[in-house]
């Protein structure tokens, strides 16, 4: 029984890597060919569409005002840009700070959410401000975003000239990469699963997830969608399934980029991808139950991919890792053998391999720091990863056994210097 477990996990392992690798291939690809749809876009015609921001700000008064000057800063017609910052019944000055802006830019308005149907979480208050903008164009960014002066002119150029794409999704860099070796450990995750997860799928089967920033989404999908799913902690990924089930693809457009701040200690970091795990497993769960009514079966790309992220591939790593523990106190007549812990050797310069590809794709990013940041991380917050997926898992079967509310939780932000943005690119 103990070898059958053994060698079903490491199949699930392997399978994964494989697929990744697949994936970085095309991640490398796209890296080389969007420039040149980049250039031609940038540089030719432009008859941009009226275009909505949509800002969810829930207590944001120590990053809302860098956002709103970013979004000043933006290369857009101003009578075509509206901003609309959703001030969802916030305890602190983010109300004071959006309104004073307001006062002064006539493209800027400002909603305030109130109880009943208020502070529960992103997509409500998305919702809120989607019933109130007036552009072709809804582009999302988090409170604590500052995207560079032509991330939305990308944005809504991957639109207007892509007209398969029901979405236009851009990359997105770790404003604070240099602050402590946890963001650190965040900024070399995020340019992994951008690079891979994101341009891979995008390359091979034109398909990416909505991020929970940095996109545009045209108006006529959501309006037919009814907006976003307010049980969905993951927001995100669950509006990228309904876009798909439309016939539409989701372009990864990495000329639109935004900078966000990321958690700088383990606490906050932990009830951030806690809420995500949570999400991503509602997603999965949701479609699986309702796949027989999906007209598009395409999607079941996506559904395997993130079946096997969250529950084969984490459940073969802790079957595997539990294994081998208990063989060395326990005698399981194992007989893998040297073969098993070759496996384990070679996913784990697999993992390195893939890793530093994905960093190399990033100026500046492929340093000696960072490759021995990459060793560690593997043997430390990508098995914190595993014990976080555990106990998601856990807490979602319990919502779902009980029927319990979906709580919102509000990822705590830290004063930032800008500085730090410049010498992280």
């Amino acid at each position: 029984m103990a070898n059958i477990l053994l060698y079903t996990s490491l199949f699930l392992i392997w399978i994964m890597l494989f697929y990744h690798m697949f994936l970085m291939q095309g991640g490398y690809l796209h890296s080389i060919h969007y420039r040149k749809t980049a250039d031609k876009w940038l540089n030719g015609a432009m008859n941009l569409p009226t275009v909505s921001i949509l800002i969810p700000a829930h207590n944001e008064e120590v990053v809302i005002e860098k956002t709103i000057e970013a979004m000043l800063s933006l290369q857009y017609p101003e009578n075509k840009l509206e901003v609309i910052i959703i001030n969802d019944n916030s305890s602190d000055r983010t109300g004071e700070i959006a309104d004073h802006y307001a006062r002064k830019h006539s493209f800027i308005h400002v909603v305030h959410t109130r109880p009943p149907h208020a502070g529960k979480g992103k997509s409500g208050a998305l919702n809120q401000g989607l019933k109130v903008s007036s552009g072709e164009v809804i582009v999302v960014y988090d409170a604590d975003n500052t995207p560079e002066p032509e991330a939305l002119k990308s944005l809504a150029l991957g639109l207007k000239n892509d007209p398969k794409a029901g979405a236009v999704v851009g990359k997105f860099r770790v404003i604070n990469a240099e602050t402590n070796l946890l963001t650190r450990l965040i900024n070399i995750e995020t340019l992994t699963f951008q690079w891979l997860a994101q341009a891979g799928r995008w390359f091979w089967f034109k398909m990416s997830t909505i991020p929970g920033t940095n996109f545009a989404i045209r108006r006529s999908i959501l309006e037919e969608l009814g907006g976003w799913d307010e049980k969905a902690l993951s927001e995100d990924t669950e509006l990228s399934f309904r876009v798909y089930n439309l016939g539409y693809h989701i372009r990864f457009f990495p000329a639109a980029i935004t900078w966000e701040q990321e958690p700088e200690t383990i606490r906050v970091w932990w009830k951030q991808r806690t809420r995500w795990a949570r999400g991503n497993e509602y997603v999965i769960l949701k479609y699986i139950l309702s796949f027989h009514k999906l007209e598009r079966k395409k999607i079941v790309i996506d559904l395997v991919y993130f079946l096997f992220t969250y529950l084969l591939f984490f459940g073969g790593v802790i079957v595997s890792h539990t294994l081998f523990v208990t063989n060395l106190f326990f005698d399981l007549n194992l007989s893998g053998g040297l073969v098993s812990y070759l496996l384990l050797v070679l996913g784990f310069l697999l993992f390195v391999t893939e890793v530093t590809l994905a960093l190399s794709f990033e100026k500046k990013q492929l340093t000696i720091k960072n490759f021995f940041i990459i060793l560690f991380m593997y043997f430390t917050y990508s098995q914190l990863w595993i014990i976080l997926v555990v106990y998601a898992t856990y807490l979602e079967t319990k919502r779902v056994l009980f029927n319990q509310e979906v709580t919102w939780y509000k990822t705590q932000r830290f004063k930032q210097d800008t500085s730090e943005k410049r010498s992280a690119s």
